[in-house]
């Protein structure tokens, strides 16, 4: 069950895609904390979008995968509590911010150059003055740091 500062969250947020973010950060926070684990990043993400389209929000999905009718069925309480024992076995690793950063980096490789542009001019234009500025600090810093 999502927590009311999560539901609240994503009720302000504008779009479908921010709305599932608040449920995915979450999840994230849940890992962390250790109620549970996960086995990878893309694992963590996929229970986040779990809880939000049980949560109603319209969460599109993965190109090219046809999406079913779901049928509102109870719980398996058996097959539940089997997921629910196995996913506190797992490690909390998936959730750190490396897992992360490493899966939006090949996400984003998957989606090619042109993609990639279409966003970065996107939050540019989101940003603001401030936010710019703070971008291209941290910029400055990632290319001292590897270079």
């Amino acid at each position: 069950m999502p927590e009311k500062r999560t539901r609240e969250r994503a009720r302000r947020a504008k779009s479908q895609s921010s709305k599932a973010g608040e449920y995915v950060r979450e999840e994230m926070e849940h890992i962390r904390e250790g109620k549970h684990g996960a086995r990878s990043a893309k694992q963590a993400i996929a229970i986040g979008l779990s809880k939000a389209r049980r949560a109603g929000v319209k969460v599109k999905s993965r190109p090219g995968v046809k999406e079913t009718k779901a049928t509102h069925r109870k719980p398996n309480p058996t097959r539940s509590r089997a997921s629910s024992r196995a996913l506190k076995r797992e490690g909390s690793s998936a959730a750190s911010h490396e897992a992360l950063s490493r899966h939006s980096k090949a996400s984003a490789r998957r989606r090619g150059g042109a993609n990639r542009r279409a966003a970065a001019r996107e939050a540019v234009r989101t940003k603001g003055a401030a936010g710019r500025r703070r971008a291209a600090a941290k910029a400055a810093r990632t290319r001292s740091r590897s270079a």
